[in-house]
């Protein structure tokens, strides 16, 4: 693999010789650097890097007028900002410049060096989660209910599936965010559902309520166990997830999504079918302002 180019942006030399050095260690090339937008313009001209460290204090413009210098010579650029300065304003006026990834100086070698090659990870990468991401949900699922009920589900109609369905009764679905945004749906019938959450909490659930927080933390632990195991399978991924949204009722359909590439399958349980539909976009990461 070809090692990544960067230029670095900071008026302080002092500043300049710590990234750069940081950057060397870590195996990236430094190809130049520059201290105002006139050297920024000329510099990015020059060397094409393909990713530039950005300062946000430059003497006579900031690092969002330089950032905006460097689209205009090459959108495809990606633009990192290195700065003791972070707001919650700064922030939007940068994702609005399409800058990729901002953290705070003093640079913790670890945090850019992942931050960098997470922004610049490739087809690769997409294809590689796409290989075996199905397997680790599947694999999460079995772990989920083993812990939980000293059961281990059977898995059939596996398959790739991009469709609107229809829901058994409850769907609660996960997001997940990190470099590619992505959800997983377990469905399953408000009869498994509470022969589950009687299982899990040894008496019969008091309302429909409560049995709906039980199988939301169980799709929380579920979704957070694969997420895990997929981060450490490569922590490129940097993979979260967000709290569960549940649907219940009658004739509910599980939309189609905005996912490139989704698995189905149905966990074969004591307590009932649960059908499971998990996911990926490439699309645009989640922006992340850290690690």
């Amino acid at each position: 693999m070809e090692k990544i180019r960067v230029a670095i942006v900071d008026d302080s030399p002092f500043q300049v010789s710590i990234i750069s050095d940081l950057l060397t260690e870590n195996g990236f090339e430094v190809v130049g650097s520059a201290g105002s937008l006139e050297e920024v313009k000329s510099v990015i001209s020059e060397v094409n890097p393909d990713l530039v460290t950005m300062d946000m204090t430059i003497p006579g413009t900031d690092g969002l007028e330089c950032t905006r210098a460097i689209h205009n010579i090459n959108s495809d650029i990606k633009v990192v900002i290195v700065s003791s300065m972070m707001d919650d304003e700064i922030i939007r006026k940068a994702k609005k410049a399409r800058v990729s990834g901002y953290i705070q100086k003093p640079v913790d070698a670890e945090e850019l060096t992942l931050l960098i090659n997470r922004i610049m990870a490739d087809e690769e990468l997409f294809l590689e989660l796409q290989g075996y991401y199905s397997k680790v949900f599947e694999e999460s699922i079995s772990d989920v209910f083993n812990k939980l009920t000293k059961t281990v589900p059977t898995f059939q109609d596996e398959k790739a599936c991009n469709t609107e369905q229809s829901s058994r009764g409850i769907s609660i679905v996960m997001g997940i965010i990190g470099k590619y945004s992505g959800r997983m749906i377990l469905d399953m019938s408000h009869d498994t559902a509470n022969k589950l959450a009687e299982n899990l909490l040894r008496k019969a659930p008091k309302n429909t309520e409560e049995v709906l927080n039980v199988m939301g933390e169980m799709a929380n632990m579920t979704a957070g166990n694969a997420c895990s195991m997929l981060n450490k399978r490569n922590k490129l991924y940097g993979f979260r997830v967000a709290p569960p949204t549940i649907f219940h009722g009658e004739s509910i359909n599980i939309s189609k999504g905005e996912i490139e590439v989704n698995f189905c399958a149905v966990a074969l349980t004591q307590f009932g079918e649960v059908g499971l539909s998990v996911g990926f976009n490439r699309g645009d990461e989640v922006w992340m302002s850290n690690i």
